[in-house]
Formats: structure tokens, sequence, C-alpha cells
């Protein structure tokens, strides 16, 4: 328990110290008026509560990814706890606080663009295409997994093509209307019933009758029932509790709604830091009701390895009816959440890179149309396999966001060291994992050769990264756009 408490207090910590280091470092300025006024259309632009814009980056970047990421990775060990600290504070909050400060600056310019802008016009198209695919993804699953589980407790003449109908019509609802509407005003909800359930399981887990031993004693060696080496295959697994790059494609929307750029930190950076609390509740909270992780491991071969039926195990046993509700929520409106807001953010990529205004809703119909097509067109395909690429493509994803914020801050004579270091980490993660991963996740390589192609990867990177910047800093490399 004290493990617990000391990694509680130093990931809150980390906000207030290391979120004002690196706050420091990247200079935001309160004098500068933010796209939220200089843009303002009332569609997509337009200031918004702070405590508002908090709660809906919180829940934009959040849905189920620090509760069943962290549950699935704390089979991994102790390690667990270490990466969800560590990896919040110096990785996954930073990451998302400057990308989105970076956004700010930018005309709330979204994620391909930012990060084809930083790194060339060849890695902007990749980008595009990418990050593209990626929200149409997030959003055609968003719709099939939730549909399922409210038809299993809704009479049979209420089946599952009717709620996909249901929840399809919601998500081409909450792309095309103006941000303030159906997002604006659902999202807070939603958002505060998140903490308000991490909190409750934090109460019990502090001041009920479970043990928590998290046993760092033993060293920090893999626990996973199928023997899986810790690196690189819990950094993959813990993603969202971590760090993600699929927060990067959500900032930009909260960056259009900012009333100042000194909100930056406590949106951003505090959004992560708060995900992060999240995953660590729900990593012990995994532990201290089923007794220990190899109870863990035993109870996830019984059920499926279904992460849904410990959760809501854990909140109707600790919270009682009102814990099944908020189990409800978790496992169906978490997910709509991460869906209705990947398919808007496929909208801004589509129509940034296209340079198409979106203040009417027949421009943003002519945008979101084929959007809407391609979604459907992909829930109808079995994702069995597909889906199981979508936790390396997101770290792949969180791999380019690095490194494009760490040549903006090496352009503008910065300390880049803190996001430098995170890049080249991620790096090797990302290449060891789809290299190691068995077929048809990976390539099924054995350890030593996976891991040391992504050193090998990450140094390539680094020595491109220098000579990248010289050329830059040299004036033999001549760049469209700043901010």
């Amino acid at each position: 328990m004290i493990s617990f408490v000391i990694a509680l207090i130093v990931l809150i910590g980390g906000y207030f110290i290391y979120g004002a280091i690196v706050e420091k470092i990247f200079g935001t300025d309160s004098t500068r008026k933010t796209p939220a006024y200089t843009m303002r259309d009332d569609v997509d632009y337009m200031p918004l509560p702070t405590w508002k814009v908090f709660l809906i980056q919180f829940l934009n970047i959040a849905g189920l990814g620090p509760i069943f990421g962290a549950i699935m990775g704390v089979m991994f060990g102790p390690a667990a706890f270490i990466w969800i600290v560590v990896g919040t504070i110096f990785a996954g909050a930073v990451h998302d606080f400057i990308s989105g400060a970076i956004s700010l600056r930018a005309r709330g310019m979204s994620l391909p663009e930012i990060v084809g802008n930083e790194l060339g016009s060849g890695i902007k198209q990749v980008m595009r295409v990418f990050s593209l695919l990626l929200m149409i993804l997030v959003g055609a699953v968003f719709v099939s997994q939730p549909a399922d589980l409210i038809a299993s407790m809704t009479p049979e003449s209420l089946d599952r093509i009717f709620w996909v109908v249901v929840i399809f019509v919601y998500y081409m609802l909450a792309t095309v209307l103006p941000i303030d509407k159906l997002i604006g005003n659902f999202y807070p909800i939603f958002g505060f019933a998140l903490l308000f359930m991490a909190v409750g399981i934090l109460g019990v887990i502090i001041f009920g009758d479970y043990t928590l031993n998290i046993d760092f004693t033993q060293g920090l060696q893999s626990h996973h029932p199928k023997g899986l080496p810790i690196f690189p295959m819990m950094f993959v697994s813990i993603a969202c509790g971590a760090i993600s790059g699929f927060h990067a494609t959500q900032s930009p929307m909260m960056a259009r709604c900012l009333k100042n750029e000194k909100l930056a930190r406590p949106i951003f950076y505090g959004a992560m830091v708060a995900e992060g609390i999240v995953a660590l509740i729900w990593a012990a909270a995994a532990i201290a009701f089923t007794g220990g992780y190899e109870q863990l491991a035993s109870y996830m071969a019984e059920h499926n390895n279904s992460a849904g039926v410990l959760v809501n195990d854990i909140s109707m046993s600790w919270l009682g009816t009102f814990g099944g509700i908020l189990a409800l929520f978790g496992v169906v409106a978490a997910p709509i959440t991460s869906g209705d807001t990947a398919l808007r953010s496929a909208r801004l990529i589509a129509a940034d890179f296209l340079h198409y205004n979106q203040s009417s809703i027949a421009k943003r119909l002519i945008i979101s149309v084929p959007i809407f097509a391609a979604a459907f067109g992909i829930m109808m395909i079995d994702f069995s396999v597909l889906w199981r690429y979508f936790a390396w493509c997101n770290q792949t994803l969180a791999v380019f966001t690095l490194w494009a914020i760490t040549v903006y801050l090496a352009r503008h004579k910065k300390a880049y060291i803190i996001t430098l270091i995170p890049a080249m980490f991620m790096t090797v993660v990302s290449v060891s994992y789809i290299l190691f991963a068995p077929t048809p996740e990976g390539f099924g390589l054995s350890y030593p050769i996976a891991v040391g192609s992504g050193i090998t990867v990450a140094i390539v990177l680094l020595g491109l990264f220098f000579n990248y910047i010289n050329r830059i800093n040299n004036g033999k490399l001549k760049r469209e756009f700043d901010y």
C-alpha cells in the first residue's frame, strides 16, 4: 500500500514540478490571442469554459484506455506501476502538452500538418493518410463494441443492428454539429463520472479491507502468464495510461477552444496526469481485488481475458448498484466518446490538408460523408486481427509526434532533450514490438534481433535528427511555415 500511495504522490507532484519545467521550456505566452478568438467560427473554433475543456480533453484521451490497458499491463508485474508513473510524467504528458501547445500556437492545426511541417512534406503525406485511417478505424470499432453490449441487455427487438444505427447517427451528429452542442454538453458529465468512478475505487483500495501487495521485493521480472517479456510488450499494452499517439490527434480540438495559452499545461499536461492516476488506480484495483499477479492471471484466463468482466465485478462488488451503473458507463459510454471524437478529428484532419472551410454544415457534410461511408464499410470487416494492430499503430503515432516536437524545440533553441529521450525510447519500443510480436500480429523474429533492430533504428534516427537540424540552422533547408 505504501508503494501505491508514493506512486500517486509522485504522479501528482510531477504535474506541479516537471510540468512547470516543461511549460517554461516551451514558453507559453498569456498575451497571445488564441485561435478560439482569432479564428472563431462557432463551429470548431470558440472559447469554452476551462473546466469544460479539461473534462472534454480528459474523456477524449481516456475512454477505456486507462482502465483496460492498465489491467492488461499490470499482468506483467510491478513494473507496470513504475511505467505508468514515469511514462506519464516524462513521456505522455510532455507529448500531449507540447503537441497541444504547438497546435494552439499554430491556429489549431491538426497533428499531420504539425508533424509534416517539422519532418518534411513526405512525412506529412504519410501522416495524413495514417492518421485519417486510424481515426476512421477507431470510430468504426467503437460502434461495434458498445452496440454488442447494449444489445445483450435490451429486448431482442432492439438488436445489434438497431444500436449500431443509433450510435452511428449520434457519431454523425457529433461530427458535424458545433463543438458546444453535443460534445460540449455531454462530455463534461461523462468525464466527471469517469473521475468519480476512479475516486470511489481509490477510496476502497485505501480504506477498505483489502491487501495491496505490489511487491517490488522480487524484482521487476515479468509475471505475464504467457511469459511475455516486459520490454517491449508491456509498453504497448499500457498505452493511454502512460503515452498514446491518439492523444495528439485529439488535442487540436481543444486547442481551438482554449481562452489563454497559459491554460495549455492544466489542460494537456494535466489531463494526461489525470489519466495516469486513473490507470494507476485500476492497476492497483486489479491486484487488490484478485489477490495478486498470479491470481489475476487465473481470473483473466477464466473469463476469456476480458478486462470488461473484471471492471464490472470490481465495480459491483466495491461500489454496489451505483457501481454497476458506473461500470455500464465505463464499457459503453467511454468507447462511444472516443469514437465520435475520432470521426470529428478525421473531419478536421481532412479539412486541414484540403484547406476546405468548415463554417457551413453543407461543407462539413462534404468532408464527413466519405468518412462516414468508410467507417461504415470497415464495420463490416472482421476486426479480430486488424484491431490488434491498433495498439502498435497508436505507439508508432506517438513516435512520429515525439520526433516532430523534438525538431520544433531544437529549431527554437529550446531544451529538446525533454522530448528526444522519450522519442528514442518509444522508437525502440515500437520497432522491437512489431518485429518480436508473433505472427500475424508481428514478424515473430527472435528477441535479440528485434530489440537490436529497435536500438539501431533509434540511433539512425538520432543521426538524421542532428543532420536535419544542422541543415535548418545553416539555411540549407527552407521552411514553408513557422509559428
